[in-house]
């Protein structure tokens, strides 16, 4: 038998006990305090989130990838954050990647069972050639989720970094892994239902990890997303904007750049306030390991020693 009383997402939460004969605006009012709950929970552990944010950003800078792992809405989750990074950072679709308990179907529609089979999260990892480079984020709101046990297991006897993001005390995957992120949300307004606070947190645990792994990759320019991949007609002009912003220039000579550079808003930026060529910015972009601020300065710092 599975005992989920000692978990706290399980526990009955007293201040929504009564919820179901409570007016609707008394409702919301109970579901807005207890959600005020999330963040104050997440401040108390951001040096362990920074510290994680450090050791993925180390390790995608040697050549590794960044692997969510969850079932249910811990696994939906994951899979919203990965999927996030290619447009808005630029980077392949297997650089950052979510799996989830059941696969894709799973994605959409509940997969009973598959969540409590701890060798298909070690399949799972073996079908992406996970390796010692990589690392696991593994996510359960209760921390016991047999799946992201069995691959945070297979991982850790790989080498791989190991992180386990969880809401509860007394969390299985806290223990098992390298770097353990416990938000502890506290029980939730509808008992047992963790796509509520605890899904919360996880969603605002995962922002900080990619957008915090990206920045350290040099793939925003002061708070400017300058990878972004202009995919679609917003996000065109969301370049220009950048280049814009970025550089000080006016409409048209952001536009012009962003052509000569193929769309790309970091080299374009690059162009417009060094005067370098296409060809020339690449190199310096390639020299400065992507980092655009050190790219204008050494850049500048060349020219001025001509």
């Amino acid at each position: 038998m599975i005992d989920l009383a000692k978990l706290t997402t399980e526990q009955r939460n007293p201040a929504s006990a009564h919820i179901d004969s409570c007016s609707t605006l008394e409702m919301v009012t109970i579901m807005q305090q207890e959600d005020s709950r999330i963040a104050l929970a997440i401040e108390k552990i951001l040096p362990e989130i920074a510290k994680a944010i450090d050791e993925i950003s180390l390790r995608l800078k040697n050549g590794g990838r960044l692997f969510y792992m969850g079932a249910g809405t811990s696994g939906r989750l994951g899979i919203l954050d990965a999927s996030e990074c290619p447009p808005t950072y630029g980077t392949a679709p297997e650089l950052v990647q979510g799996l989830i308990a059941g696969g894709i179907p799973a994605i959409f529609r509940a997969q009973e069972g598959a969540e409590d089979n701890p060798d298909l999260g070690v399949s799972d990892l073996k079908e992406h050639a996970f390796s010692k480079k990589d690392v696991l984020v593994g996510i359960a709101a209760s921390g016991r989720t047999p799946y992201v046990i069995g691959g945070l297991n297979y991982a850790h006897e790989l080498g791989a970094l190991t992180i386990a993001l969880s809401c509860s005390e007394h969390s299985q995957i806290a223990a098992l892994a390298d770097i353990a992120l416990t938000p502890i949300t506290g029980p939730e307004i509808i008992t047992g239902s963790t796509r509520m606070k605890a899904g919360t947190a996880q969603k605002l645990v995962l922002n900080m990890l990619s957008t915090g792994t990206m920045i350290k990759l040099g793939k925003v320019y002061g708070n400017l997303m300058v990878d972004v991949k202009a995919s679609n007609k917003k996000l065109q002009e969301r370049a220009t904007r950048i280049v814009m912003e970025g550089s000080g220039c006016t409409r048209g000579e952001a536009e012009t750049a962003l052509k000569e550079a193929d769309g790309r808003a970091k080299l374009a930026i690059l162009m417009v306030v060094t005067g370098l060529s296409a060809a020339e910015g690449r190199r310096a972009l390639q020299k400065a390991e992507g980092h655009l601020a050190a790219a204008i300065r050494q850049s500048t710092h060349t020219q001025e020693e001509r």
